[in-house]
């Protein structure tokens, strides 16, 4: 019994550590800036991306949040929204290449965004949103290089990005993934597919319209025989109970 208790001892240990060590990565992984949604389609139009910065630090404030936004694949028409307790610095740059759009050519894009003022404290976070007018369409990702700045002078770099197959890095950049567009007829499809669902919904209604029809005339038939059998019976303990007397 000593030994059964002392294994069942060891592999509560075993357990809590596997549990506090599975805690403890998720603890490191929620504690990278990050940008949400996590993705987005081709092209997008009029959206909003959010920038979330947690605090690392036990003793120290993140007083500093800057964002560089690619100039191979440009955001279009970004704006900052006003945050309480920071003040955003928004700095535009020359393209290498210009983006043409149905509104005209685009030379310039936002490239960086400096949030300064607030303060993120230990075990807090902030939520910094962008709105943006156009994604690129002409790429499957983009990666948002960030730095943090804490009150201690220490700047954390998250401009790592992970290559195919590898594990994420250490200090990994905010990526936000791109999907394929949406077909001009995409409505067409689902069209079809409804009009498909619906004819099968007729066919089974009427199938079970049918099955229906069938179970109630059997009902009907089975009710029909025992009021026939009912009847018999009434009429043979009629003649029993007549013969009865005269006998």
């Amino acid at each position: 019994m000593s030994a059964y208790r002392t294994t069942l001892r060891r592999a509560g240990t075993v357990a809590a550590l596997a549990t506090a060590g599975v805690l403890a990565a998720a603890g490191v992984a929620s504690a990278h800036v990050t940008v949400h949604p996590e993705s987005y389609a081709k092209g997008a139009t009029d959206g909003v991306l959010t920038f979330r910065v947690p605090n690392e630090e036990d003793k120290a404030s993140t007083t500093k949040v800057q964002v560089y936004l690619p100039t191979d694949h440009p955001v279009l028409g970004v704006l900052v929204t006003p945050q309480n307790g920071w003040t955003a610095k928004v700095t535009t740059s020359k393209l290498k290449t210009p983006v043409k759009t149905d509104d005209g050519t685009i030379t310039d894009a936002v490239s960086e965004i400096t949030w300064t003022g607030g303060k993120i404290g230990a075990g807090q976070y902030e939520d910094f949103n962008v709105a943006f007018g156009q994604l690129p369409d002409d790429t499957d990702q983009l990666s948002f290089k960030t730095l943090q700045t804490y009150s201690d002078g220490d700047v954390v770099r998250w401009i790592e990005e992970a290559a195919a197959g590898d594990d994420e890095p250490e200090n990994p950049a905010p990526v936000l993934k791109l999907t394929a567009k949406e077909s001009e007829d995409g409505d067409a499809a689902p069209a079809a597919s409804a009009s498909t669902s619906a004819s099968d919904t007729k066919t089974t209604s009427a199938s079970s319209s049918s099955s229906s029809s069938d179970s109630t005339a059997r009902g009907l038939g089975i009710a029909g025989l025992i009021v026939g059998v009912l009847g018999l019976a009434a009429g043979a303990f009629a003649v029993v109970r007549s013969r009865s007397p005269r006998s």
